[in-house]
């Protein structure tokens, strides 16, 4: 064996592997997925250029949920579908993707054997807060010990304060008689696993949720998803939708004062996910980050999100937001304080701001008609300004 020659370590491996399952799983960036035949008769096709190419298209349900302002899609195949081919929607039960049942079966496999992943994650949490609580009690020592030692006319003692690298968890925190990770034996069962009542079959009682924002776009660009009436289970017109996700902003949605609004929320925020989405970009939920949109790359599995974006509507006629009965958020001018607030929570989490402005047409120009269909959305108009947090000491370059 040649000791030049390039070596990958098992860990290097591992990820690699793991990467490339990834991208076999997450191929798709859409729902819609093209396949192509390399049949004889397809390549004969080819020469007098017809293509072969077949578009599949899944044809996933859903059932609207005015209470939640959503759509579950409930059916696993739907669900499974939805996430892997641009990573739509989230498992009610799971921060992002529907993992509920492997998370719990693989609880049920690590019982007394070895931590979960969730275990992991509340130990390290544990030990971080246990850290600052230690620094903060160092440094209020070492602030009374300074005080004293003035007091008295002597040299203070000096106390040591942990910092991160030297830092060692209690043993109340760090002790755990269970292996951070599964054994490495593949194929071996414990001899005392076989006497042990099997234990029953878990059902999956974990749905995906769409955004309205998101199930519009799989109705109406895609026509990828059915919407089901929550009365009757009954299949809901395209018209019938875009009313729907319009009057769960109307509280009641009888008055006639929500009636032929430009600036209903649900109008206003697909404005902005559409604007995103035909970009390329996968747009996620931002609520975590004080924001209302992330924009992925490919998405969550593959890398972090790199902006954070904050939709604030803006109104052409002034007179339309005095009447408005809608309370938009970020519609008034904001303070500098929010906004720095807001960019450095961002900036810390190595994202880049984006303040998306939509502006709302204006009543007197464009014509009430409509507001009955998705041509008004032709009227909206989208631009994006990117803020930086400038940082002195590492922007000298």
């Amino acid at each position: 064996m040649s000791l030049i020659g390039p070596s990958r370590s098992k860990g290097g491996q591992k990820a690699g592997a793991r990467r490339a399952e990834n991208n076999r799983i997450y191929a798709h960036p859409l729902p819609l997925a093209f396949h192509s035949s390399d049949s004889a008769p397809s390549r004969l096709l080819a020469l007098f250029g017809i293509s072969s190419t077949r578009l599949e298209n899944p044809h996933c349900e859903g059932i609207f949920d005015p209470a939640t302002r959503s759509v579950w899609v409930i059916n696993e195949r739907d669900s499974t579908i939805l996430w892997r081919r641009g990573f739509f929607g989230k498992g009610d039960l799971s921060r992002s993707e529907p993992s509920w049942l492997a998370r719990q079966i693989n609880a049920r496999k690590a019982a007394g054997k070895y931590m979960t992943s969730e275990e992991i994650r509340e130990k390290r949490r544990a030990e971080r807060r246990q850290f600052k609580l230690d620094r903060a009690a160092a440094i209020a020592r070492a602030a009374a010990e300074a005080e004293a030692a003035f007091a008295e006319g002597r040299e203070a003692v000096p106390v040591a304060i942990p910092s991160g690298a030297t830092w060692k968890p209690s043993s109340s925190t760090a002790e755990s008689s269970l292996p951070s990770a599964p054994p490495d034996a593949e194929g071996e069962e414990s001899e005392s696993d076989e006497g042990e009542p099997e234990e029953e079959p878990l059902e999956n009682v974990e749905h995906l949720q769409l955004t309205l924002q998101e199930a519009w776009f799989l109705v109406w660009n895609l026509d990828c998803l059915t919407v089901l009436d929550p009365q009757s289970n009954e299949p809901m017109s395209l018209r019938q939708i875009w009313h729907a996700f319009q009057s769960v902003h109307c509280i009641p949605p009888e008055l006639p004062v929500y009636a032929h609004r430009f600036d209903n929320p649900f109008l206003v925020h697909y404005a902005a996910y559409h604007y995103y989405r035909a970009l390329g970009w996968v747009v996620k939920g931002g609520i975590k980050f004080c924001v209302d949109y992330l924009l992925y790359k490919r998405g969550p599995v593959f890398h972090h999100a790199e902006f954070a974006v904050v939709v604030i509507p803006v109104y052409e006629d002034p007179a339309d937001q005095a009447s408005s009965p809608f309370t938009l958020p970020n519609a008034n001018t904001f303070s500098w304080t929010w906004l720095s607030t807001i960019n450095r929570v961002n900036s810390q989490v190595q994202k880049t701001l984006i303040l998306t402005y939509v502006t709302i047409p204006a009543q007197s120009r464009v014509s009430l008609e409509l507001l009955s269909s998705p041509a008004c959305l032709a009227h909206y108009s989208v631009r994006d300004v990117v803020l930086r947090r400038f940082i002195p000491a590492r922007m000298r370059d």
